[in-house]
């Protein structure tokens, strides 16, 4: 179906929509783009509906860095917007009728970008798909919902009646069930394949599950878009929400777990085993492990995502790995069946969810290919202490700047924008004074 038959489509069931929101999903997962008349769709199919392709790659503070070599420094030229099928959906929160499709840039020849992480994640895929392989996998994600702040600058408090242990407590969701059963009706009017729903550790802290699907690019929209229906539906009932990776400095952080299993062209689970750890699952983990320190600046993106990192946090933060071991960086919930997978841990909520899963997936195929060691379990008394994932930014930066396996799975221009988006992020927010400094500081030395 073409987005003009599909567009039809939508509009006999649903009327012509006030607006149409164009999604362009950036390096740092914000939705930037464009609202279109609801009569105009045919623009957006034409090709006709510009942005600068350095839309793709602004730092977090939304602004272009002229160190990347995009915008104004070659022209700012402009992409052509083209939809992606199959992603016309309501927006229920919305106070009028509008409508959401997200979309890509293409240049003059019809290529999607190479600034494109959707593409990037697709990339890797066909890697798969050429050693006749098909990735499974699903997706949990944590955030908070905070009390309605007036200004940014100001600290997050929960709803009111929380406990500080809010811990898969049933009551906890009695009280936010007007908000929850929202976000979770927009989510099936959206299409999104949510699981169960939980109440997690912190005050005003839930998880949501997805389910399995072979579709990857859909868990990883999926992923994307929950975050902006959540923020939608708690606006609504004059609420914040926030898949920051830390929010609070003494509650848990907000995580992203991934459930990956891998298919061979029969539908066969190639990590499943009858007794014990089957080989391609340890190839998969050891590969994961490898490369995770190479692939940390994608797993924890920004300043504050290095606070998971932290000694004592609640948060894995060690390239380890064990048998349904919840305090491992990759954790193994089952080992043979259909259901035999391996979850990774480390990341943040807030991540970029398409870079994140290839760098996941990435690792797994290197694995697969090059069998490197696998340590002892976590779990295994003659286990020695792995050592830590590193709590600082620039030097997590700087090890995916020199990061071969970094330019071989999403090429060395990519790799080289990407860092040079971090160290442009790192050295605005470094660059200020915090005021816990005047606090003990000023006064004292």
């Amino acid at each position: 179906m073409t987005f003009l038959e599909e567009y039809a489509a939508y509009c006999a069931s649903n009327g012509v929509p006030d607006r149409l929101e164009l999604l362009l999903s950036d390096i740092n997962a914000i939705q930037r783009g464009k609202w279109l008349p609801g009569d105009d769709a045919a623009k957006l199919d034409g090709g006709t509906v510009r942005l600068p392709m350095s839309t793709y790659a602004p730092n977090i503070m939304g602004q272009e860095v002229e160190a990347t070599g995009l915008g104004i420094v070659q022209g700012d030229p402009d992409g052509h917007i083209v939809p992606i099928t199959g992603t016309l959906r309501p927006v229920p929160w919305a106070k009028v009728h509008v409508a959401q499709v997200q979309v890509e840039m293409v240049d003059e020849e019809g290529a999607i970008s190479t600034l494109s992480a959707r593409r990037l994640l697709t990339n890797v895929l066909k890697r798969f798909a050429a050693r006749g392989l098909r990735p499974v996998l699903a997706t949990e994600l944590e955030f908070y919902i905070l009390r309605a702040r007036k200004k940014n600058s100001t600290e997050p408090r929960p709803p009111y009646r929380l406990p500080k242990a809010q811990n898969y407590d049933l009551e906890v969701l009695d009280r936010t069930e007007h908000v929850l059963n929202d976000i979770l009706t927009a989510c099936k009017v959206q299409g999104l394949a949510t699981d169960t729903l939980i109440a997690e550790y912190g005050p005003g802290q839930f998880e949501i599950n997805f389910h399995h699907t072979e579709d990857v690019l859909v868990a990883a929209d999926t992923a994307m878009l929950f975050r902006r229906v959540v923020r939608g539906v708690v606006r609504r009932h004059d609420l914040e929400a926030t898949f920051m990776a830390k929010p609070y400095a003494e509650h848990p952080g907000n995580g992203m777990h991934m459930h990956v299993s891998v298919l061979d062209e029969a539908g066969h689970n190639i990590f499943a085993a009858k007794q014990g750890v089957g080989e391609n699952l340890r190839n998969a983990v050891a590969g994961v492990l490898h490369t995770m320190p190479e692939a940390q600046a994608i797993f924890a993106p920004h300043m504050n995502s290095y606070r998971r990192f932290q000694p004592g946090d609640f948060s894995p933060s060690s390239p380890n790995w064990g048998l349904d071991h919840r305090g491992a960086g990759v954790r193994l919930p089952e080992t043979d069946g259909p259901g035999a997978r391996l979850e990774h841990r480390i990341c943040g909520a807030d991540v970029n969810p398409y870079l994140a899963i290839a760098a996941v997936l990435g690792g797994i195929l290197y694995g697969l290919e090059s069998a490197p060691e696998l340590p002892l379990a976590l779990d295994d008394p003659a286990a020695e202490p792995t050592q830590p994932l590193g709590h600082d930014w620039r030097t997590a930066v700087e090890v995916f700047a020199e990061s071969e396996f970094a330019a071989d799975l999403f090429g060395t221009e990519f790799r080289d924008i990407y860092t040079t988006i971090r160290f442009d992020e790192i050295e605005w927010l470094t660059a200020e004074i915090t005021p816990v400094e005047y606090r003990y500081y000023l006064g004292r030395l």
